[in-house]
């Protein structure tokens, strides 16, 4: 038998006796980090209905957790869960010490105070605006990882479209608080140089607005069960697409 024949017969060994070729990736090795944003003391916007930010983005990573433990993601875990997070950089630190592969930063939207009306449920005077609605992703281009935390922020954004979710593109308006670099209008995706979540990472790191919780109907919707796991769904396929995609090593 030639040394070439030899070789060959050992791969097709080595294939049969593992079931396929070695994946690069293996979602049960594979950690993920999901920070919940804002906290308890600094509760991010209030929704047109009185419901903080933070609310939202709790409810949301722990169905993104779900989520990916289902998909076979049992080593993801969330910071800031209680919503004592003391900083920034904490949540940070916190993805490094426990190994994480990705990090994905829950949050919900707002708008510009230009943009606010007002309105009175349950008897109460509450700010909203229904101009605008739809997630917006953001990526830094001071990430140690910029180009796979795009990689990962385009799939994601792929992945909600296809179920139907639309992205906003108020942030790229050319305003005071807004006037973000869009990198992909059809996907919602935009530049953030320095959110800290997004720069401070060691890890490839996106931030995810999931919608806009001034928009009175997006806001009824966001708080539905069943939207959140749609949009679990999403950010679950897009993790493992991005784990399939890497390469050896």
């Amino acid at each position: 038998m030639s040394e070439k024949s030899r070789l060959i017969g050992l791969v097709l060994l080595l294939i049969l006796c593992h079931g396929g070729p070695a994946r690069a990736c293996s979602p049960a090795a594979f950690v993920v980090a999901i920070d919940v944003g804002h906290s308890l003391r600094s509760p991010g916007a209030i929704s047109a209905r009185g419901v903080s930010e933070f609310r939202f983005n709790r409810d949301l990573a722990a169905a993104a957790a779900d989520a990916l433990a289902a998909g076979g993601f049992r080593r993801r875990f969330v910071i800031n869960a209680d919503g004592t997070a003391r900083s920034l950089s904490a949540r940070t630190d916190e993805a490094a010490r426990r190994g994480a592969d990705l990090l994905l930063s829950i949050h919900h939207d707002s708008v510009q105070p230009r943009y606010l009306s007002k309105w009175t449920p349950d008897g109460v005077t509450r700010a909203y605006s229904d101009r605008f609605r739809g997630f917006s992703l953001f990526v830094s281009a001071k990430n140690r990882q910029a180009e796979r935390s795009r990689r990962f922020a385009e799939l994601l954004g792929r992945s909600l479209t296809a179920r139907g979710l639309t992205p906003t593109l108020h942030h790229a308006e050319p305003i005071a608080g807004e006037h973000r670099p869009l990198l992909d209008a059809r996907l919602g995706l935009y530049r953030f140089d320095d959110l800290v979540v997004l720069k401070g990472a060691a890890m490839p790191a996106v931030l995810l607005e999931a919608g806009v919780i001034l928009n009175r109907d997006e806001e009824s919707l966001l708080a539905q069960g069943a939207y959140q796991q749609r949009i679990a769904a999403a950010i679950l396929a897009a993790v493992q697409d991005y784990c399939d995609a890497l390469p050896p090593g």
